[in-house]
């Protein structure tokens, strides 16, 4: 696993298709963007 850190307004991206942005952070809570083509399937963990 990798972990990194980011702060609102930062990207990840994953194999360049997929971006991941830190849309916002407040008292340890995260909101993130995903952006991915419409073929890929994205769950959240809790979900699964």
């Amino acid at each position: 696993m990798l972990v990194i850190g980011r702060r609102p307004g930062e990207s990840v991206f994953i194999n360049n298709k997929i971006e991941i942005r830190v849309v916002k952070s407040q008292d340890g809570k995260l909101r993130l963007g995903i952006q991915a083509p419409k073929d890929v399937k994205i769950e959240r963990g809790e979900t699964r």
